[in-house]
């Protein structure tokens, strides 16, 4: 029988833990000298790299000793909560990262009620020790205080503390002591981590907790086997969560060991290892023995509650940029994300109209990143909450909300969550000249109001928020304040024209970009919508005028990457994304067509 230990990092976002993971890799010694890796090695996607955070959890393996650790790396985001509930399940012990001078988040909060509600062991890691304002003292006190509030038990309450810099590599059980390497915590994670449950020679059983999609083998499972032995080759039967059998074999097993996957012939009970050949396969699936079928309780697995619609690109721009235009294309790429991405849904809700429906919106916009980066042309709709009834009455999700804010601002956010039905909860200075507040809001209020955060506390203030649950609907919600600026031509916008504009707006586009009648090129500095002509250019006569030789002064257009535009939309418009621009536009591009529909919603 080898000696497993299965762990789960779990932290607020950018707490350090896929640093942390790196430090693990590297000291245990299971790179060779003669192998190169990245930083952040765990991060694997473009995406992951460029925003420096984890989008999917993902698994990996080191020897420590005589031990085989295996760590698996979660998302930090709530709107992949749902990865970290199921990845859970699969651990028997939980490193709890901490930022030393942040201290608990939402995140932290909403991960930690997940762990102590299965019962898993913490062991808390107070990260970047080495900053200037770091504070773990505090940050230590505030865990204990979540715990107790969380009604974590006795066991769990008596955690063992790490203090660490990940980064560095230093780590250390008491901050008085000299700085020393991960020793201390490799030693802490196999003395406080359970040995798995779990009998080699019992029936096999084994839950998927994630998928992977390989073009040779098709679907692949990964999955924590909790009885018996699994072999390449076995006749296996897979129990459905709606109770349906299905019959299948192992076509191939795959063992993890650092950054490498490597085919394997068996693996016994406590491992965690990734299997192909079931093409059925989903998460929460279990893997039994066909003679004595004993399937495991099936994943709960957290509902969405935001939806957009993705909608075949027809601006008069459409197909000029993008590879793949057609609502097949369009429905085949999200049929395709559907089946590894479970907290997704897709609807088909018209001819070349699809419902997609997540858990927020950074989800959503890294689904439509990645498809516009594989050559995908597509419009998006603003973000709308679901909204359902329970009981008989009309319900709507509501969030945790965390804001760090500059002293001198706090005022103006309170006052401008107040109009979004924000309550406030708590107020805490944090030091610094930095205080907090926590509220209560509607998931509807906090769309489109990251932008004006920003703008409110000159780009220092920190949001997070985390999804809490559906309750009693909340009325209208105060949305964007200002109209915006439509292009009554189509053709290339000129510098004269945009100079001339400028005293309207703030603009979104610059000279020589192409425009079409109903994009938005700008916002309108008052509340009304406003039509322009952004290509008018200058005309050209024999007669000398007198500001001939004026310099054209043009302020910068604002940069509308697609989270901002996203948020910035109203209900009567779109996004138009394709693989080298961003659009916003009139979901009706006809000026008459847009009054007649607003007549009618009225």
């Amino acid at each position: 029988m080898q000696k497993i230990r299965n762990i789960a990092v779990i932290a607020h976002v950018d707490h350090g833990k896929t640093t942390l993971v790196d430090g693990l890799l590297e000291q245990s010694g299971t790179f060779g000298s003669h192998e190169h890796h990245d930083e952040r090695a765990m991060d694997s996607n473009a995406l992951e790299r460029e925003r420096g955070i984890t989008i999917l959890s993902k698994n990996t393996a080191i020897r420590y000793k005589d031990h085989k650790i295996n760590i698996i790396d979660t998302p930090g985001h709530a709107d992949f909560g749902g990865e970290v509930e199921r990845v859970l399940k699969m651990v028997d012990g939980v490193l709890v990262l901490v930022d030393a001078y942040e201290g608990v988040m939402p995140q932290t909060k909403f991960v930690v009620k997940k762990m102590l509600a299965l019962g898993k062991m913490p062991i808390v890691v107070i990260n970047k020790i080495d900053k200037p304002s770091a504070d773990p003292d505090r940050v230590v006190d505030e865990v204990f205080d979540l715990f107790v509030a969380m009604g974590a038990t006795d066991e769990q309450q008596d955690f063992p503390i790490v203090y660490a810099a990940a980064r560095d590599g230093i780590a250390k059980m008491d901050m008085d002591d000299e700085d020393g390497n991960f020793e201390c915590l490799f030693e802490t994670i196999i003395n406080e981590v359970p040995v798995p449950d779990g009998d080699a020679n019992n029936p096999a059983q084994a839950q998927v907790f994630t998928l992977d999609y390989d073009n040779y083998v098709g679907k692949i499972g990964i999955a924590r086997i909790f009885n018996g032995t699994v072999r390449k080759g076995d006749n296996i039967m897979l129990a459905k969560a709606d109770g349906e059998m299905t019959k299948g074999r192992i076509s191939k097993l795959i063992g993890f060991m650092g950054l490498a996957r490597t085919e394997i012939d068996q693996a016994e009970a406590g491992d965690i290892i990734a299997f192909a050949g079931l093409e059925t396969v989903d998460v929460g699936d279990s893997v039994v023995d066909p003679d004595n079928p004993m399937p495991l309780d099936p994943m709960h697995i957290e509902e969405p509650t935001l939806t957009v619609v993705f909608s075949v690109n027809d601006s008069p721009l459409a197909g000029t940029e993008g590879k793949h235009v057609t609502s097949n294309k369009l429905q085949t790429r999200l049929e395709s994300e559907m089946t590894t991405n479970v907290a997704m849904q897709l609807e088909v809700i018209g001819e070349g109209k699809f419902k997609v429906s997540g858990r927020g919106e950074l989800q959503i916009t890294i689904l439509a990143e990645n498809m516009r980066r594989e050559d995908f042309e597509f419009g998006i709709s603003r973000p709308e909450v679901i909204v359902k009834e329970i009981e008989g009455v009309k319900c709507e999700p509501f969030e945790h909300l965390v804001i760090d804010v500059p002293e001198e601002n706090s005022g103006t956010i309170i006052e401008r969550l107040g109009k979004r039905k924000a309550e406030m909860k708590a107020m805490t200075p944090m030091g610094e000249g930095f205080t907090r507040i926590e509220f209560e809001i509607p998931a509807r209020g906090l769309i489109g109001f990251r932008g004006q955060f920003l703008t409110d506390t000159k780009g220092e203030g920190i949001m997070n928020h985390s999804f809490m649950d559906f309750r009693a609907f909340s009325g209208s919600v105060e949305s964007r304040q200002y109209g915006a600026l439509i292009s009554m031509e189509n053709g290339t916008a000129l510098a004269y024209s945009i100079f001339n504009l400028q005293d309207r707006g703030v603009m979104f586009i610059g000279p020589q970009d192409k425009v079409y009648n109903g994009m938005i090129v700008g916002e309108h500095s008052r509340s009304n919508d406003l039509e322009i002509n952004p290509i008018k250019g200058k005309q050209q006569s024999n007669v000398r005028s007198s500001g001939a030789d004026d310099a054209i002064k043009l302020v910068p257009p604002r940069d509308m990457s697609m989270e901002k535009a996203l948020e910035w939309i109203e209900d009567d418009e779109l996004l138009e994304v394709t693989p080298k621009s961003v659009r916003i536009r009139k979901r009706y591009l006809n000026e008459i067509e847009r009054k007649r529909h607003s007549r009618t919603k009225k």
